[in-house]
């Protein structure tokens, strides 16, 4: 990996299409992605719950598991087209890292499997279930896919995952590689290494990100991110966060990769939630340089007063 990297200009990726979170609390997750986040339930089937949010054009995007200890089930990507799904699962299956498809979910068609180098369950498929809104949830906007619900903060629409790993680079370079993300900014540790990649396939900066893991053996979720679109609704919900006894662990603030406007909690299941208020900017440029940060970066922010610049 590198800040001048060629990335093949492959375009088989269109987007994150949905999230799997395990929870050892399901109902008291559901209750905070429904009646804090506005999420609206969709379907329920082997115990596993599904939510959208309003702004989402498919059915959904969350998915909720029953299981004794909080994570990431599984991320789901959507191809492009049929004929680009079948060029990445020949690429994922020359890795050696496939494991074969599904026939498919509540949402979505059949779905090829398969892990990041270090074990980051993931999925991508084509065939997609558009959301229709039934009467009661029907928008006065043709252009909204439904009613914005008048319960919590509603979020707008799933942005991004942060996953832990040991090995950032392999982990950035796998996703380059085989699936065509481009990267766009990093943080470059002191021995040489990377302690961060951020990466996309569309013009935000990114919809994946690996952090490396100081505690931990890799292979886990940082945190699931939701978009308002509007930086005072980190507020709004902050203080109806404060209301229920939800942990916030940072924000609002303001980040420096990325210029985003987050702020972090914890949701009752024990997995961390990261809200955007807004996306920081985006990319438009083909050939783009990516942003190269240092250790020394990130400490100067965390020291200087004001409004914190968080790496």
């Amino acid at each position: 990996m590198s800040a001048a990297a060629d990335y093949g200009y492959i375009f088989d990726v269109a987007q994150l299409a949905h999230v799997e979170l395990l929870t050892p609390d399901l109902e008291r997750s559901l209750w905070f992605f429904r009646d804090l986040l506005g999420m609206e339930e969709v379907a329920r089937t082997n115990g596993a719950v599904y939510l959208r949010a309003f702004d989402e054009r498919y059915l959904t995007s969350l998915k909720l598991t029953p299981s004794e200890k909080p994570g990431l089930g599984h991320a789901a990507w959507r191809a492009r087209s049929p004929r680009a799904l079948e060029r990445r699962v020949q690429a994922i299956e020359a890795t050696g890292l496939g494991q074969g498809w599904i026939d498919g979910d509540v949402g979505h068609g059949p779905a090829y499997r398969f892990t990041t180098p270090e074990g980051h369950q993931m999925e991508i498929f084509w065939e997609v279930e558009w959301y229709e809104a039934p009467g009661e949830l029907q928008s006065r906007l043709p252009n909204r896919p439904q009613k914005r619900p008048g319960r919590g903060v509603p979020v707008r629409r799933l942005d991004h995952i942060n996953l832990f790993a040991k090995d950032v680079k392999r982990c950035g370079e796998f996703m380059m590689n085989t699936l065509g993300f481009q990267l766009r900014e990093y943080i470059e540790a002191r021995s040489g290494g990377y302690r961060g990649v951020w990466l996309s396939v569309s013009p935000m900066v990114h919809e994946i990100a690996f952090m490396y893991d100081e505690a931990g053996p890799g292979g886990r979720l940082h945190h699931v991110c939701y978009w308002y679109g509007y930086p005072h609704q980190l507020w709004e919900v902050g203080d109806l966060f404060r209301e229920n006894r939800i942990h916030i662990e940072l924000g609002p603030a303001k980040h420096g990769i990325t210029q985003a406007m987050p702020l972090y909690v914890y949701e009752p299941g024990g997995n961390r939630i990261e809200l955007f208020g807004d996306v920081g900017y985006l990319i438009f440029e083909p050939d783009w340089r990516p942003i190269r940060w240092t250790e020394d970066h990130i400490e100067r922010a965390a020291q200087e007063g004001g409004l914190p610049w968080l790496g």
